[in-house]
């Protein structure tokens, strides 16, 4: 299972990536996508929605499963990764290439209540 060290975690199995700019990219884990199984479909909130901490903004189908995707922290979305809802797929083979969305965090938003990799690992059981 891979769990990069240079990303954040939550514990809803989201990983998240802070860009130089501020804004926060978001994905699924490696462990979610083997969890569900392959992916046939993927709704993905819409630019410009404002989101509460750990609400849920996207909705993931499988042949196994559905399941949501929450916001790491507060903010605005500010782009959605559009190609995936014609190839979902592509969160089963590229995890962490595949984002969902990203966003720009609110005023007070703060990643540190997020897991880091070894925490997260020790979450899923890899540790």
């Amino acid at each position: 299972m891979t769990i990069p060290a240079d990303l954040k975690y939550t514990e809803s199995h989201e990983w998240i990536r802070t860009e130089p700019d501020g804004t926060l990219t978001v994905g699924i884990t490696d462990h979610a996508q083997d969890a569900l199984g392959d992916l046939v479909f993927i709704e993905l909130p819409e630019v410009g929605r404002t989101l509460a901490a750990k609400e849920n903004c996207v909705v993931l189908e499988s042949v196994k499963a559905a399941s949501d995707a929450y916001a790491p922290v507060a903010g605005e979305i500010i782009a959605v990764n559009t190609p995936l809802t014609d190839a979902p797929e592509t969160l089963n083979s590229e995890p962490y290439e595949a984002w969902l969305f990203k966003m720009k965090p609110a005023a007070d938003a703060t990643t540190g209540g997020l897991l880091n990799a070894s925490d997260y690992a020790i979450s899923i059981g890899e540790a």
